[in-house]
């Protein structure tokens, strides 16, 4: 879980409950790891922490309704004029926060997680993921009394009509690629983009095929999205596109339904700025991906830069570098041409136009990289807290040195503790797969070793 939690009170009266932010906000089953008075709390810390006006937004989730009037609710109890958006995706709230004039915006949503879980994350009034220290002054707000005015000092709530429409808008303003007879499938997952991804494909001109649009409040990600893309039936279509639940990343299948991850979606991007002479900056990814990703990028004599997972890491790098291309294998792909933040349909309109413009098909425009095998394996450590230390270890850090020497220059090993679970991550990559799946079983077994003898 992201966010810890405690109870402090007598009877039925909660008095305080601590919430912690997370990798991606504020996470929990909804009801009870988050509350509505969670998120009335985290509306009023939010009017105390940004005033002005704060937009929301949210999911198709059963949830997210509930948490989101308790947010706006909180957030206008404090003085703060609120703009409940409605169901819309995450990057689209983030991307109207500006030009709507918002000092700040908040999403509910627990992205490719299942209809129970429900989250809570902000984003400044220039659409970009709250740092590190604005979260910290959030939780600190948390525990202090927030002034609450009265009269005409209360915040007002709107509720526009017109959101997806101005998104759909603002999307198209920045890439609308030539794409007329093009045969598209759109997975929305049931989820944020059910309703403004068909818009904005349909004023394409493209053929176009939609699965996912149904939400019901409990199939968001069931069986479908990003999640589950090699489910996904793309027979006879040029391209298929998957988003996850609130439409901030997105994977393809190709015409021959082979799924294109994101390491492959961001290096045919990259290759494709770079060929056209708008490639600025390092490419930005994570740890996570696929050692393919990194020859390729060597072989094209494209720099590239190396972050944590989370693609709050991947922003923060690329505005340091100045870098207009970065995102994660889960399909986060950020184009700071474009927007502040990982945005599933403006990424798939931006793989849809190398596909326009080169005249390749997107199976082609995939072998860009050659994807290396790649084992994962969770090792569960029987005390709660101790992935660190675990993974830290001298028999775990010998294993490695041993592994590492084993794979050479044609492999990688790559430990990684969890933050959220007692878990340490085991990924081995090499051009041998059962290479990779042995040497990724014998670290395993060395970090469950030393697990045990850690307790």
């Amino acid at each position: 879980m992201d966010r810890h939690e405690s109870w402090h009170g007598r009877g039925d009266q909660l008095k305080s409950r601590t919430l912690t932010f997370g990798t991606d906000g504020v996470r929990g089953i909804a009801n009870k790891g988050l509350l509505p008075e969670d998120a009335l709390r985290l509306g009023l810390a939010a009017s105390g922490a940004f005033g002005g006006k704060i937009l929301i937004g949210r999911d198709t989730r059963l949830s997210g309704e509930m948490l989101a009037r308790a947010l706006s609710a909180g957030a206008a109890s404090g003085g703060a004029d609120v703009v409940d958006l409605g169901v819309l995706p995450t990057p689209g709230v983030a991307a109207l926060a500006p030009g709507l004039g918002a000092a700040a915006a908040g999403v509910v949503s627990a992205s490719h997680n299942p209809y129970p879980d429900n989250g809570i994350k902000f984003f400044s009034g220039e659409g970009r993921k709250l740092s590190p220290e604005r979260e910290r002054e959030l939780e600190d707000l948390l525990e202090h009394d927030v002034t609450r005015p009265t009269g005409s000092g209360i915040g007002r709530v709107e509720m526009p009509d017109d959101a997806v429409q101005m998104y759909a808008e603002h999307v198209l303003e920045r890439l609308r690629p030539l794409a007329e007879g093009f045969k598209v499938l759109l997975d929305c997952a049931n989820g944020a983009a059910y309703e403004v991804a068909p818009l904005v494909f349909s004023q394409l001109g493209v053929d176009l095929t939609l699965t996912g649009t149904v939400p019901t409040g409990t199939n968001i990600n069931e069986g479908c999205g990003s999640t589950h893309v090699e489910d996904l039936d793309a027979a006879g279509q040029d391209v298929a596109f998957a988003f996850d639940g609130d439409a901030d990343r997105v994977l393809a299948l190709d015409e021959k339904g082979n799924v294109v991850d994101g390491d492959k979606i961001i290096a045919i991007l990259a290759r494709d700025k770079k060929e056209r002479g708008v490639l600025s900056g390092e490419v930005v990814v994570t740890v996570m991906s696929n050692l393919g990703f990194f020859k390729a990028m060597e072989a094209m004599e494209i720099p590239y830069e190396v972050t944590s997972v989370g693609d709050r890491h991947v922003a923060e790098a690329m505005g340091r570098l100045g870098a207009s291309l970065g995102g994660e294998q889960s399909g986060h792909v950020i184009l700071s041409e474009h927007v502040t933040t990982g945005d599933g349909i403006v990424t798939a309109l931006a793989l849809l136009d190398v596909m326009v413009r080169s005249g390749r098909p997107l199976s082609e425009l995939a072998g860009v990289m050659e994807v290396y095998p790649q084992t994962l394996i969770n090792v569960r450590t029987e005390e709660p807290g101790a992935a660190k230390a675990v993974a830290s270890s001298e028999p775990v850090e010998r294993a490695v040195a041993a592994a590492e020497k084993r794979l050479g220059e044609e492999g990688r090993v790559l430990l990684r503790p969890s933050g959220t679970e007692p878990v340490v991550r085991v990924m081995v990559e090499h051009t041998d797969e059962t290479v990779c799946r042995e040497v990724c079983e014998e670290v395993s077994r060395v970090v469950a070793d030393a697990g045990k003898e850690g307790t």
